[in-house]
């Protein structure tokens, strides 16, 4: 670390903040030559060796800056953990049910939906074409819809009732409880002893059923979860970052907590329950946004054992538009914090073993990670010209390390999960690794928002995430503008951050600091690419067009800002 007394005796009383400019003055007017100039100023000059002396306004910037750097770098090393253990337990997993039913058992399908008219006649078509004795299927398609879904859903469910299908439709006149509401609606009148759970983008195979219900032959199994797949992973370059996303999750947090035995979550869709394991957890509860996450910690806590199979494909619809996937992230973001301080106290206080109470800790709690991201883009700028001439062995010895741990552990867990999934082609993804970390970046603001209303007990309506009913490059919706949400403060803060850390790129080449410009290059792409995108696909197009559809827009939407 270089002195603030650059330019000052040693011992002189000069104010940091001069030194500073003063440093920066003479990057700015020395002579530049080239390589061979950079590489001595940085490795071989030894002019202002010894006169850093400890002074308190370094210390007030670095201190909270290597704080926040280890605590990402501490969720980074659990990601590694969660990789290790998914090979280190492989052999835990088996895709065969031990037993089998002699007599199968009913099952009640629950289809939720809302304002989903574009998508719905999709499901229910595959839902009513899976392999199931129609004497032990039910069907509900639970709508709580406000516009004209209403009356295409009862449209559709009265003519597959007529083609002999077991299927009701039941809507509800408000939205007590949002998702959550509905289904324990449902579930008070449902037949079955076990219920399946499709959202409104799903299309399940017509074997899915028959895949899933021998394996709760086992008594103690109390849900059964199944990995989402992707309708419309080449649409663009969004759904392909969003693919490789929502894989890291379902193939090694998922994988890794399965075999390992740990809590792991329904994930409120493409899963099957038991429903006393419903009724011994507390039933549905509507307190938080991951109304499905509440329910599996508390199941578990009760007793009962989870499944999942990954072998066992559901496609789904993928967000087309950045202000729907913001609002989808910022939805889980704050409802896992919701999550994390409803139910940490009692996991805590309950005789599960430790390790299992630490996993649930990381997992409920890793969306803190944002805020302190905010935290690291306030400090990172001023913290570098602080650190400025510290010299590669403190780089080495120092920010290697950390930098190992928090950001190149995200590039290490989502290049495993495409290698387990796609062996032949998995090293394509490298070329989406600096977008997928960008688009982390951009979601910074929306996220950190969403977890700090979590943490302040701000309560927010269910916003469900937009299905646009769109899978090949290039096609259009007619749902993107009746479903579209209202754009307001979010992406102009983003441009507004993307712009100062392109000023700080500008700033690293007049230093000559070239190792520190691709990694602010990541920050500047995140926030202008969320924040470019957000007003090109909502804004902008709805000056364009005169004006969209807001029937389902206009009601403040979750986050606000979004």
């Amino acid at each position: 670390m270089e002195d603030s007394t650059l330019f000052a005796a040693p011992g002189s009383s000069l104010h940091p903040a001069i030194g500073h400019l003063g440093r920066l003055a003479l990057a700015v007017f020395a002579p530049q030559n080239g390589l061979r100039h950079y590489l001595k100023m940085q490795y071989a000059d030894q002019t202002f060796k010894g006169l850093y002396h400890w002074n308190w306004f370094d210390a007030a910037l670095l201190i909270p800056y290597f704080a926040v750097m280890i605590l990402l770098a501490i969720y980074g090393i659990h990601r590694y953990t969660l990789t290790w253990n998914y090979y280190k337990f492989r052999k835990n997993y088996s895709p065969n049910p031990p037993k089998h039913f002699d007599d199968l058992p009913r099952v009640t399908v629950q289809l939720p939906m809302y304002n989903e008219q574009f998508v719905i006649d999709r499901l229910i078509e595959a839902v009513c074409a899976m392999q199931y004795p129609r004497e032990k299927l039910e069907i509900q398609v639970l709508d709580d819809s406000t516009d004209e879904t209403q009356q295409v859903a009862a449209q559709i469910v009265e003519r597959y009732a007529a083609m002999g299908h077991p299927i009701v439709y039941i809507h509800r006149t408000n939205r007590h409880g949002y998702k959550a509401g509905a289904l324990d609606e449902g579930l008070r009148i449902a037949k079955g002893d076990l219920v399946a759970i499709f959202d409104a983008d799903f299309v399940p195979p017509a074997d899915w059923l028959m895949q899933v219900i021998h394996h709760f032959a086992e008594p103690e199994i109390g849900m059964v979860q199944t990995r989402w797949t992707h309708l419309n992973r080449d649409y663009s370059m969004l759904t392909q970052i969003e693919a490789i996303l929502l894989d890291g999750h379902f193939v090694l947090e998922h994988g890794a907590r399965a075999r390992s035995g740990e809590f792991f979550n329904f994930n409120g869709t493409a899963g099957m329950w038991r429903r006393q394991a419903i009724t011994d957890a507390g039933g549905w509860q509507h307190d938080t946004l991951t109304e499905d996450t509440d329910l599996s910690y508390r199941s578990q806590m009760a007793g009962w054992k989870f499944k999942y199979l990954p072998h066992v494909e559901c496609p789904a619809e993928l967000p087309i538009e950045m202000t729907a996937f913001k609002t989808q992230q910022a939805r889980w973001a704050k409802g896992l914090i919701q999550t994390s301080i409803k139910l940490i106290p009692s996991i805590w206080r309950t005789d599960i073993p430790r390790r299992l109470k630490v996993e649930s800790i990381y997992h409920l709690t890793a969306n803190l990670s944002y805020p302190l991201m905010v935290v690291m883009t306030a400090l990172l700028i001023p913290c570098m010209i602080v650190r400025f001439y510290q010299g590669w062995f403190q780089m080495l010895l120092i920010d290697v390390p950390l930098f190992t741990a928090s950001t190149l552990s995200i590039a290490v867990f989502y290049l495993v999960s495409q290698r387990e999934l796609f062996p032949k082609t998995w090293w394509k993804s490298f070329l989406h690794m600096p977008g997928l970390m960008a688009l982390g970046i951009g979601l910074t603001v929306t996220n950190t928002k969403a977890v700090m209303e979590a943490i302040f007990g701000i309560k927010s309506a269910f916003a469900r995430t937009p299905k646009y009913s769109v899978q090949k490059k290039g096609e259009k919706s007619k749902a993107a503008k009746k479903y579209r949400k209202r754009l307001v403060l979010a992406p102009w803060i983003e441009l507004l951050i993307g712009a100062y850390f392109f000023l700080a790129i500008l700033y690293c080449f007049t230093n000559q600091n070239y190792f520190t410009a691709p990694f602010l290059i990541l920050f500047v792409f995140g926030y202008w690419y969320t924040g470019l995108m957000s007003l090109l696909q909502g804004s902008f197009d709805r000056w364009r067009t005169g004006g969209a559809n807001q029937e389902e827009s206009s009601p403040k939407p979750f986050p606000v800002g979004v």
